[in-house]
């Protein structure tokens, strides 16, 4: 292993998520300096080699590179502004999931007290990093990217730059998490409509995953819709949906379940056929979503 690859890090927060990084580090042989809050967090990686850092600056100091994994960007910068001097002349990767304004935010904070600032979002689970399946998006000026990626691939998986404006990373970190938590409420929702009629979970899972599955498809079909900007029909029309999500709004409010999350999917779906495009394909709504009321 060359040199560049054990450049010392140091982490700052020891959530789930910063206790894998710590490990991934570790584990590619970094030299890793580990802060957190509540400083007891930091003994199974002490026990597993890594160096504890009394003060968050004394943790900067010991590296080139320090990484902050917390809740939001309120905390790193809470965490990270008393140590705004020892972080003058180094680079910070901060892997925390925010807004792209705050994004931004941050970038133009650091590039004023002269550090070199990357933002990222980590894209897959805890358990994933350090392994072939884990996923985390950069964004910030490439320099800074070309110094660290090398020893940021250590996280594993795949890490991919996505250009130099900060907020490029956590833009897709929200949309993708808007896709993800937007169908888990769905599900949710799915398995208690279900309850309510008497369907075990058990029995609507298999069915469950088969009407999921067809979602990677329709969304390569959207995307070249939306690009073409082609919502002409192929298969089935926003009218025929606006009628199936009737058919699940009436059966759910019939057994005093709230039908709210559906109800605001209906209504611009609905608003899209007043609109006179009903027998456009469901690809028409990204527009709707877009258009001021």
């Amino acid at each position: 292993m060359s040199d560049d690859r054990r450049t010392p890090v140091s982490v700052l927060g020891l959530g789930p998520m910063g206790r894998a990084l710590a490990r991934a580090l570790l584990a590619a042989g970094h030299p890793v300096t580990v802060w957190n809050r509540t400083p007891a967090r930091a003994d199974p990686l002490v026990a597993e080699g890594a160096r504890r850092g009394a003060t968050v600056a004394e943790t900067v100091r010991a590296s080139p590179l320090a990484i902050v994994c917390v809740i939001d960007y309120a905390a790193a910068r809470q965490t990270v502004e008393p140590a705004v001097e020892a972080l003058r002349g180094r680079a910070l990767v901060n892997l925390t999931a925010d807004t792209p304004q705050r994004a931004r935010a941050m970038a133009r904070w650091t590039t004023d007290h002269g550090i070199d600032y990357l933002d990222g979002a980590i894209m897959t689970p805890a358990p994933t990093i350090g392994g072939r399946d884990a996923l985390v998006l950069y964004s910030g000026p490439e320099p800074v990217w070309q110094a660290q990626r090398r020893t940021l691939a250590t996280l594993g998986g795949t890490a991919t730059w996505l250009g130099p404006d900060p907020g490029r990373a956590a833009a897709h970190d929200v949309a993708l998490l808007d896709v993800f938590w937007t169908a888990m409420s769905g599900v949710a929702h799915a398995f208690a409509l279900a309850q309510a009629m008497g369907v075990a979970p058990a029995d609507l899972a298999p069915y469950a995953r088969g009407v999921v599955g067809l979602v990677p498809d329709l969304v390569d079909d959207v995307a070249r819709r939306i690009t073409a900007d082609d919502h002409v029909a192929d298969v089935s029309t926003v009218r025929s949906a606006v009628a199936g999500m009737s058919h699940v709004i009436e059966t759910t409010e019939t057994l005093g379940l709230d039908a709210a999350l559906l109800r605001a999917a209906h209504a611009r779906a609905l608003r899209v056929v007043r609109a006179g495009h009903g027998d456009d394909d469901f690809s028409r709504l990204t527009q709707a979503y877009a258009a001021d009321d």
